[in-house]
């Protein structure tokens, strides 16, 4: 993974094509960028957010934002009971308890940024 100016780019190799292809992957918009070798495909990356920031400039129209730290999720009310009692027990907000649980599952995968 790679951060630019808070965008995430994320990289795959082609074997057939023989290149990396890329894409932003913390925005709706579809950003993608490739390369041939990891040089350019960093500077490629940075180039696309660079390309979509001056677009949007010139439109005059507002980027998007990478995500808000807002997140709204639909779970029983018997499992919200349960994290409740949990983060209470550990001496934790109910958000505390989730982003900390979150950020263990992401590390686990290694996918903290």
């Amino acid at each position: 993974m790679m951060n630019y100016k808070g965008y995430i780019g994320s990289v795959e190799y082609d074997d057939e094509a023989h290149i990396f292809t890329g894409e932003v992957v913390n925005t709706k918009t579809v950003i993608t960028f490739q390369g041939t070798n990891v040089d350019e495909i960093e500077n490629e990356f940075r180039a696309s957010v660079d390309d979509y920031l001056e677009w949007c400039k010139q439109d005059n129209i507002e980027p998007e934002k990478p995500y808000s730290g807002d997140i709204h999720i639909s779970i029983s009310p018997m499992f919200h009971s349960q994290i409740a009692v949990a983060a209470k027990v550990m001496n934790m907000s109910v958000n505390h308890f989730v982003e900390k649980s979150l950020q263990d599952e992401m590390a686990k995968m290694q996918l903290v940024f």
